[in-house]
């Protein structure tokens, strides 16, 4: 699965911005910030590359849907769903 350009410059932003809240984590953890703190922060990072991923999966999805031949229907939406879902 290719991943077209302007895909990959969001899925990039994505990942260096939870890279930095990653580092983040760290840093706190070895302040020994507040446990709250350091969770919430966490979150923050997980949820970043959820996003990423999503971004990844929602573009090869794209991707698959355009590259269907003429002798094949698109995909319904129902099969895009069944699909997504098979990779969360």
């Amino acid at each position: 699965m290719q991943v077209d350009e302007e895909s990959v410059g969001a899925v990039l932003n994505r990942l260096r911005r939870a890279q930095g809240q990653l580092a983040g984590v760290i840093a706190m953890i070895e302040a020994g910030r507040d446990c709250k703190d350091v969770v919430t922060q966490l979150a923050a990072v997980s949820r970043a590359l959820d996003r990423a991923g999503f971004k990844i999966v929602a573009s090869g999805m794209r991707q698959c849907m355009a590259a269907a031949g003429e002798d094949t229907p698109p995909m319904s939406e129902a099969e895009l769903e069944k699909l997504f879902l098979a990779l969360a």
